[in-house]
């Protein structure tokens, strides 16, 4: 970790644009990190006897549309699971890591909830419609249809994610007084 302190010192001493660029590189490598926990969770809870008969259960609320053919309640269940559990991760590897910041978590991790919500919500419905679609063409079975569907509203997320984050988790005035010391 000292590596990454010492290029993180390099890039402050270079001006904000490189900082920012820095920060977007890390950035991206704690998104596929937490794109690879989604992966692993969307590929395996499925497998768990008490979701996988939820798989059969049409679930209908709201805007949500989760009919049978792309996996009802249980797909409801273990794409939302996965994108929660993948976000967690990336606030707090983004906080530390990333931006290296000193915010305070009580007031930063409401927010980040809230817009979390908005982009799961977001997913929620966006992610059934696209795999609908993908199962409909006949190179793309049902496997290929969920990863390939949960890839892009994770590319949708991603993009969005950095700049709230770059606002979210500022340094506090006082570790830059420090910092120039």
């Amino acid at each position: 970790m000292a590596v990454l302190k010492d290029i993180d010192k390099a890039a402050e001493s270079k001006g904000s644009f490189l900082v920012t660029v820095w920060q977007f590189v890390k950035f991206i490598v704690v998104s596929l990190l937490a794109m690879i926990v989604q992966f692993v969770l969307l590929n395996t809870l499925h497998l768990i006897p008490a979701i996988k008969d939820l798989y059969t259960q049409e679930f209908s609320w709201w805007v949500f549309v989760y009919p049978v053919a792309v996996g009802g309640l249980g797909y409801f269940i273990v794409s939302n699971v996965a994108n929660i559990i993948a976000q967690i991760v990336a606030f707090f590897v983004n906080k530390e890591k990333t931006f290296n910041s000193g915010a305070n978590v009580a007031v930063a991790l409401p927010i980040y909830i809230v817009f979390t919500i908005a982009l799961i919500f977001f997913s929620a419905w966006l992610n059934p419609t696209l795999k609908g679609v993908f199962v409909g063409f006949e190179w793309c079975d049902e496997v290929l249809a969920k990863n390939i569907a949960t890839m892009i509203c994770s590319a949708v997320q991603f993009f969005l994610y950095f700049p709230v984050d770059k606002i979210l988790f500022h340094k506090k005035k006082e570790e830059k007084a420090e910092d120039a010391e």
